[in-house]
């Protein structure tokens, strides 16, 4: 008995489809290129997003070679797990979003090795759908200005009727509503409090520099609070 149970293990032959071995590295392939691009264009990592991207391929192709050699062979299954208990692997993970991309790029490799093309094909699109969505739905969270913001804008001159016309209609292109709400002149200075709904975070940048532009030694204030004030 013992003896029958040690030629299992040290005889046990492997067979592998050689045409499936190859349909399953391609489909590995092509969905590692796939997360690949997904994470080069959607990802918010800080990182350099094409060096850590350039082990997608090679760690999904490696996954699937290993997860098919083992699956044929108990033996080699039991190796395996011995060989992982001695090699470590230290490589630096700054952010959890790339230690998922990792994730999803071994399961795309254990899927395809172990012969569930379908399943890993369907979850891989579906990961990347929900990535997409989510990288979308942030970015308008991230453009949305609240209502009501307050923007003071003053000035070291006294402005003409027609050069307080012209500040509030390069203001007003990049709103959706403007609102005055106070105003005060003297002979050498110029100070306009203003309530806008702007279009999104980018118009605050241009905002700054065409007043800027137009009047060098204007201060402004941009805040939620309209008790804050220049």
């Amino acid at each position: 008995m013992e003896k029958s149970l040690i030629d299992f293990f040290l005889n046990e032959n492997v067979s592998i489809s050689v045409e499936n071995f190859v349909q399953h590295l391609f489909v590995t392939l092509v969905l590692s290129l796939l997360v690949k691009m997904v994470y080069i264009k959607f990802s918010t990592t800080i990182s350099n997003k094409k060096e850590f991207s350039k082990n997608f391929v090679i760690l999904g192709l490696t996954t699937c070679i290993v997860i098919t050699i083992v699956k044929s062979s108990l033996a080699l299954s039991l190796g395996l797990v011995g060989a992982l208990s001695i090699v470590r692997f230290r490589a630096a993970i700054k952010e959890p979003e790339e230690l998922a991309y990792l994730f999803l790029i071994i399961s795309i490799g254990l899927g395809a090795g172990a012969g569930q093309i379908i399943i890993i094909t369907i979850g891989t699109v579906v990961s990347l759908t929900v990535i997409v969505f989510l990288y979308s739905f942030s970015i308008k969270e991230k453009n949305r200005i609240d209502e009501n913001l307050h923007f003071t804008i003053s000035i070291n001159k006294k402005l003409s009727k027609k050069e307080t016309d012209d500040l509030i209609n390069i203001i007003h292109k990049q709103v959706t509503h403007l609102e005055i709400s106070s105003l005060n002149q003297s002979n050498k200075n110029f100070i306009i409090n203003l309530i806008l709904v702007l279009k999104n975070s980018n118009s605050v940048t241009t905002l700054n520099e065409i007043i800027l532009k137009n009047y060098p030694t204007a201060n402004i204030l941009l805040n939620k609070d309209h008790n804050i004030a220049l």
